[in-house]
Parts: structure tokens; sequence; C-alpha cells
């Protein structure tokens, strides 16, 4: 985003191609491929019965007879998301398919080498990430454009329904993205409250008609920070030190960490949980090209900062019509959080979870740590509230 009035601006859809960004779908990945090359069909049909595998507790057995397949036929981007998105899903059920007390310190060679390979070519972490749990796990159901996933875990409708419902919140977030990547502050200032504008796109986490939002059985994601894998894990073939990684989050969603930038929140640091420290990790989970997006907003000139000094009350209005939409966003997904996370844990920690949303009588219970931390995990409820409230201080004051 340049500064200057007489410059002359690059036309938009080659400033979103130049992030890796799709005029129509964001930061979602346009159209992913549902099915892998030949060489990798052993890796397709364990994913694609997932579910049924973790539930019967048979999915190890059958990622010990995988045969270690190269990553070499793997070509272009959108191979190597499949194959990302398919290796993280299969690597996180074979983790957790006995719960937090049969959790495993090593990730055998054939399962972790490709994936750590595939890993590098992307630049994201070898583990499940928003990306592959939403950007990238989406595909039309018919010729109606009905949408579904492409790989999933135990938990049924519910599990689908929460991550299309996230899928949908990126998509939404499309306008307010175009109207972050134009070329001159001016116009990005006046493009805050007409139509199209950051407000209109503002996500909203609300279910796809005719679905609710009910409980599932859900994987804590992260092996870091959780006392089930206090060590990490072991890439058996990759090295004998263990790693630490956070898992899927929606603190690894782009479109939030543009929005902060764009708007000048300035997230709190040096508390017990530095809010600052923690969502630039998670930027670490983006790919690449998105988080180059991020610092590319973060490095423009400052639109607060414009809409203050232009003395102009129907910018600053709008301003701050934008900061509470994203403040109440933010609350919206402390309700969500509550429902999907700590309350579905808790619920199927006592055995009362609806058993239509399980994968079979054998699903294990979730981790107690999902009570009180995030997928990614965070201390949850603490570090949302704190970003929630930071985010209305960005208020500008009258």
């Amino acid at each position: 985003m340049e500064g200057g009035e007489g410059t002359e601006e690059t036309p938009l859809p080659l400033v979103l191609t130049r992030f890796q960004l799709s005029e129509e779908y964001g930061f979602l990945l346009p159209d992913p491929l549902t099915e892998l090359p030949e060489p990798y069909g052993p890796w397709m049909e364990i994913a694609h019965d997932l579910p049924q595998l973790i539930a019967s507790h048979q999915l190890r057995s059958q990622v010990h007879q995988m045969p270690q397949l190269s990553t070499q036929h793997l070509r272009g981007r959108e191979e190597l998301h499949l194959a990302h998105l398919v290796l993280s899903f299969i690597t996180m059920g074979y983790l957790w398919q006995e719960g937090e007390e049969g959790t495993v310190k090593v990730l055998p060679q054939n399962l972790a080498v490709p994936f750590w390979e595939v890993s590098q070519a992307l630049g994201l972490p070898p583990i499940l990430s928003h990306t592959d749990f939403v950007l990238a796990n989406w595909r039309r159901k018919n010729p109606n454009r009905n949408l579904d996933t492409i790989i999933s875990l135990p938990g049924g409708e519910s599990l689908r329904g929460f991550i299309l419902v996230t899928l949908l919140v990126e998509k939404a977030a499309v306008p307010g993205i175009k109207v972050g990547s134009m070329g001159q502050v001016r116009k990005v200032s006046l493009n805050l409250a007409g139509p199209g504008s950051l407000l209109a796109a503002s996500p909203c986490y609300q279910p796809p008609r005719g679905h609710s939002l009910p409980d599932f059985h859900v994987f804590p994601l992260s092996w870091k920070d959780n006392p089930a894998m206090p060590d990490g894990l072991i890439y058996e073939g990759v090295s004998d030190e263990p790693m630490a990684y956070s898992g899927g989050s929606a603190a690894q969603s782009t479109i939030l960490h543009a929005f902060d930038e764009l708007l000048g929140i300035r997230h709190r640091a040096g508390e017990e949980l530095s809010q600052t420290a923690f969502l630039h990790r998670m930027r670490d989970y983006m790919p690449p090209p998105h988080r180059a997006f991020v610092e590319e907003i973060h490095r423009a000139p400052s639109l607060k900062q414009h809409v203050l000094s232009s003395g102009d009350a129907r910018l600053c209005t709008a301003f701050n019509r934008c900061i509470s939409a994203l403040a109440e966003f933010r609350s919206y997904h402390i309700t969500i959080v509550t429902k999907y996370i700590t309350v579905a844990a808790a619920k199927a920690k006592a055995g009362q979870a609806d058993p239509g949303d399980r994968a079979g009588p054998s699903a294990v219970k979730p981790p107690s740590a999902l009570e009180a931390k995030g997928t990614g995990g965070s201390h949850i409820f603490s570090f949302l509230k704190s970003v929630r409230d930071t985010t209305r201080e960005g208020m500008i004051s009258a």
C-alpha cells in the first residue's frame, strides 16, 4: 500500500496474486484438488476412512503397514496442499487414537518423512493447521455448489458444520481483504463505510441455513503447551529430538491478523500470556505469501493516523464502526469456542455427548486440557477476552 496520492496503482488482481490470494476466494485455496496422483493411493485410502479407522482403533496398524512414499512425484502447489492436508489429518488421528493417556512419542518414518518434506516445500509446519483444517479442505458436493469437506475426523455432521462455517467466515472476509489491498491510504479510508466495505465484510459466525451448532468430539490439535505431550513429538527419520508445534487455531487465520494491522490494533505484550507473542507465533503457521500480506499491511502508512489527521468526522465514525464490528466478531467467537470446544469437551468427558455426533461407540474421550485450553494450546478464555478488549481499545475517542 503506497501513501502517495499521485503514484500509479497496481491492478488489484495482480496485488492479490502476488500473495497467493484469490479475488473470489480470498485466503481460501481456490477449487482444491480432492485426489492425489496414483502413487499416493495408500495415503488417500487411509485419509478417506479416518473416522472409522480411529473409532475402531485400527488407524495405527494401518499406518504401520503404509509404504514409504517419496514426495518427488507431487507437482504444483495444489498437489502439495492436498498432500499436507492428508498427512496432517492422518498424523492427528495416529497420535490421538487412544486419547490423552495413549499418545505416542514418535511419529513413524513412513508418515513423518513425507509430511516433513511436503511441509518444507510449502513453508508450513508439520502439523494440522488452519490452512489444512479450513483453507484447503473444501469441495463442491454437487452441481448445486453445496459444500463439503475433503477429509474429516470423528465428529460427523457437527464437525463438518464447524469446518464449513469457518470456511464461510473466510469467504465473507474477501471484500475486506480487497479494501486492505488497495493502493492508496485515502482510497482505503473512503471505502471503510461504503458498499463492499470492511464493515460489510466483517466475519460473523452463523451456521449454514438448516444447520445448528451441535456438540462434536474434537481432538486436541497441539503438541506444544499440552500436558498430554509435554516433550513434543519425534519425527522419525527427520530428527532424534522432539519438536513441539501449536495446532490449528482461529489465531492462525490471516484475515484477523490483516484486519488488526489495517485498523492499527495493538495487542498487549508483557503479560503472563503475551497476546503479541502468541499471535505473532501463529503467523508462522500461515502460508508464507499470506504472512507476507500481513507484513505488507503492517509496513503501510497508518490508516488510523490518516483518519485522525483528516479531521473528517464521517471517517472517524466509519473507522469506529469497523473496530466495533471486529470486537463483536471476537465476542461471538468466544461463544462458539465455549460451545464447540469447552462445553463439548466437558460433556464428552462425562459421557454425555450426542451419540449421533460420535464416530462410533469406541470413540475416545477428548483430553481434559481442552476444557481450559484451545486447540492451539492457548489458555483460551483469558486470551480471547483480552484480545477482544484490546480490539475495543482501538476506537478513536470523540
